[in-house]
């Protein structure tokens, strides 16, 4: 049987690597579940970060687009106003010069040229001659210098510019114009007006060409809050009071760093949500606001097209991690029902090895036991019979001491392990009866540099096999007395002799040692430590607690 065990043993310590490799990684059914749990929910918290960085960005691209859309449309817009400006500026430079006689021909010829160039606005004028009465004209327009006829289908635009041009909205024939003019006084006080004019819907209908951007519009009012242009006709000439909900303190754009100001309305031409920039449009004839409107559901759409994409990409990973998972738990459940079986029979061998190896060591101290040095017994009752004839206290002393000696070696403890305070007592005990055989020819002394260790355990004999070891190998002689140091430390304790051994062998030797190497390793603490240090000889026991 005791072979079999053996046997059994060795087999499992070659095939120890082989476990540790196949079962080391293996989980539980609790566990692989708690994994796989862990795992989904990292998943979702991970797509959930996914998601909000990608809509996150996409919206912010988004909105970046949006905000160089504004900025295209503000330049068109721009560009245009000032372009009408600068005919404004041309027209006064040809009049002014020697208009008085040419202005009828320089009319006609600017009119001629803008129909060629596409230009949106064309050129009028109007001459009251104070000494006949009479008047000229190019355009129905100019009525209104007429004794200022029919004031209300007019609308006066203010402005602060540079360019000292008057402008009027004015209703004509369900059409609304906006009208620049200048005046010069001529001779005999005849009065000349002169200036341009833009139909407002074709102005609407340029704005409507120029960037046809399904996903914005602009528009564009006074500061008297009058809208001028608009992608619906309806609109024109209203104040936007009325059919936006503008606000004063949407208007404050000086106020923003940005020079504009942003935010998010309900728009009142495609009833959709929309972002909303309005900014100052100034020119040397013109103050007002421009705004563009950016839809926010194109925003959306494309939001939810990259969280759809998104959505489906984790599913499909989430789908492949529960497969692997799945798998993986069945192979872990064959896995972890092979290591039951094989941990089953590994417990069962370790018990059988465990009491075999018990058995052994108590084997051991029962050898040692038996093997301790008959002569020890005879010489102490040659000193014995020796002290009675000198000094019968003393010998009464030896003889108590003897007994308590041999009483402590015939019954040992259960777990071959003491208290280090019963081996220090043993071991005074064993040294008072040592020094009466040697007298000068041996020292001992024992020092205790850390009480609490006296509470701590020890190997049972410990400090008898090593003084005896001592005291086997070493001279003792009157000139060459051998000195024995026992130091109690806090993590074990130091036996220290003079280093002189004998040169003749000596029975026995190392069978106390390998037996104390045996014992502690039954505890599984580090072996003693023996060494040579200079003049001494000195063994190191561990402590346990």
């Amino acid at each position: 049987m005791l072979r079999k065990v053996k046997y059994f043993v060795i087999l499992f310590g070659e095939n120890k690597n082989v476990e540790e490799l196949n079962f080391k990684h293996a989980l539980t059914r609790k566990s692989v579940y708690i994994t796989a749990l862990s795992v989904c929910m990292i998943a979702v918290v991970a797509f959930a970060v996914l998601s909000f960085l990608i809509t996150r960005d996409s919206r912010k691209n988004t909105e970046d687009f949006a905000r160089r859309t504004f900025f295209r449309k503000y330049e068109s817009i721009e560009n245009e106003f000032r372009n009408i400006e600068d005919y404004q500026y041309l027209l006064r430079a040809l009049i002014r010069k020697d208009g008085l006689k040419n202005y009828k021909d320089y009319s006609s010829v600017l009119n001629d040229l803008n129909k060629k160039r596409n230009l949106l606005a064309y050129s009028w004028y109007y001459y009251d001659s104070n000494s006949t009465g009479k008047s000229e004209t190019n355009s129905p327009l100019s009525d209104i210098f007429k004794n200022n006829e029919n004031p209300e289908k007019q609308v006066t635009l203010k402005n602060s510019g540079s360019g000292y041009f008057k402008d009027l909205l004015i209703s004509h024939k369900d059409s609304l114009y906006w009208m620049s003019y200048d005046s010069l006084v001529m001779p005999n006080k005849n009065m000349l007006y002169y200036g341009s004019a833009v139909s407002l819907d074709d102005l609407h209908q340029y704005f409507i060409n120029v960037d046809k951007n399904s996903n914005t519009y602009a528009y564009v009012f006074t500061k008297e809050g009058v809208c001028i242009t608009h992608p619906e006709k309806k609109y024109l000439g209203k104040n936007i009071t009325e059919f936006t909900d503008i606000k004063p303190k949407d208007t404050l754009c000086s106020k923003s760093q940005t020079g504009y100001t942003q935010g998010t309305a309900i728009s009142e031409y495609l009833g959709v949500e929309v972002t909303r920039f309005i900014k100052p449009l100034k020119t040397d004839n013109f103050e007002g606001y421009t705004v563009v409107n950016h839809v926010n559901f194109i925003i959306d759409e494309n939001v939810y097209k990259v969280r759809t994409y998104t959505i489906f990409i984790f599913l499909a990973a989430l789908f492949l991690i529960v497969t692997v998972f799945i798998l993986f738990q069945r192979s872990a459940n064959i896995a972890y029902k092979e290591k039951e079986k094989i941990q089953s029979e590994k417990n069962l061998l370790l018990i059988e090895n465990e009491k075999m190896h018990k058995a052994e060591v108590i084997n051991q101290l029962q050898q040692l036991k038996n093997n301790i040095n008959p002569h020890f017994l005879f010489n102490s009752l040659n000193s014995l019979y020796m002290l009675i004839g000198i000094n019968k206290e003393n010998a009464q002393k030896f003889t108590m001491n003897l007994s308590k000696i041999y009483r402590y070696l015939i019954v040992p403890p259960k777990e071959n392990i003491v208290p280090v305070s019963q081996e220090i007592s043993f071991i005074r005990k064993y040294m008072e009866l040592l020094k009466s055989r040697f007298d000068e020819e041996l020292s001992f002394e024992l020092i205790i540099n850390h009480e609490e260790s006296l509470e701590k355990k020890i190997p049972y004999l410990s400090l008898q096999i090593v003084t005896e070891n001592a005291i086997k190998h070493n001279i003792a002689t009157i000139d060459q007395p051998l000195e024995i140091i026992i130091i109690v430390d806090e993590d074990g304790i130091t036996v220290k002799n003079t280093w002189q051994p004998k040169i003749e062998p000596v029975q026995g030797e190392k069978f106390g040692i390998d037996y104390l190497n045996q014992i502690y390793e039954y505890f599984r603490i580090n072996s003693l430590n023996i060494s040579v240090d200079g003049e001494y000889f000195v063994c190191f026991l561990p402590l346990l607690k």
